[in-house]
């Protein structure tokens, strides 16, 4: 089966496990119009991660979307992912294009740093995403970003990702700054119903 077709611009869910009912949260999320998801787990269960990873990349092709391994290279090869999601200590992007393929999706990591960003996209990264824009429970640490990276980056030419802390109800300045994608851990797989918050995100792209 061909992988999906890398989209535009929308949401972009990111997995929050290890948790009982994954496959279940993420079809609500698809169903709700997540565009790109990602499969993120820290734990070292590699036999749980595989299996899962599987899962998951079923369940997105049944939607056409491409599904995206957080930091694992051979995962994402091994299950035949549409790409991976490099962070600053992750690897290079090119040794990822070398392990996945021409027509994978790799996206990197750059924080609140136009300047990683611009690194990022001479190395042939397909987007790049910046964070945390808001106070985000995944990362209460984290480094915060400006909106106006979002704008200083156009010119990058790549689709730029917001992270951090991102809900229904801030999203839109992001939008609005030039967000291509919205990537969203805790707002979408931590509400109530996963699918009407996933189609709040969605509609804030609303001619896709």
């Amino acid at each position: 089966m061909p992988q999906p077709r890398f989209p535009a611009r929308g949401l972009y869910a990111i997995t929050d496990g290890p948790r009982a009912d994954l496959p279940d949260v993420v079809a609500q999320a698809l169903a709700g119009g997540v565009r790109l998801l990602q499969y993120r787990d820290k734990t070292s269960d590699a036999a749980r991660r595989h299996a899962e990873a599987a899962a998951l990349k079923q369940l997105c092709d049944a939607h056409a979307v491409p599904l995206i391994i957080n930091d694992d290279v051979a995962l994402a090869a091994a299950i035949g992912a549409g790409g991976v999601h490099l962070g600053r200590d992750d690897g290079d992007v090119a040794a990822a294009r070398a392990a996945l393929g021409n027509g994978a999706i790799i996206g990197v990591s750059c924080y609140d740093s136009l300047e990683l960003a611009r690194a990022a996209a001479t190395a042939g990264a397909d987007y790049v995403a910046f964070g945390a824009f808001f106070p985000s429970p995944t990362k209460p640490h984290a480094v915060r970003a400006s909106p106006d990276l979002l704008r200083q980056s156009a010119a990058l030419g790549v689709p730029r990702v917001a992270i951090g802390g991102i809900t229904p109800d801030n999203a839109p300045s992001l939008v609005e700054a030039g967000a291509d994608f919205l990537a969203v851990i805790s707002s979408v797989f931590a509400a109530a119903d996963v699918r009407a918050t996933a189609q709040r995100f969605a509609r804030l792209y609303p001619f896709d």
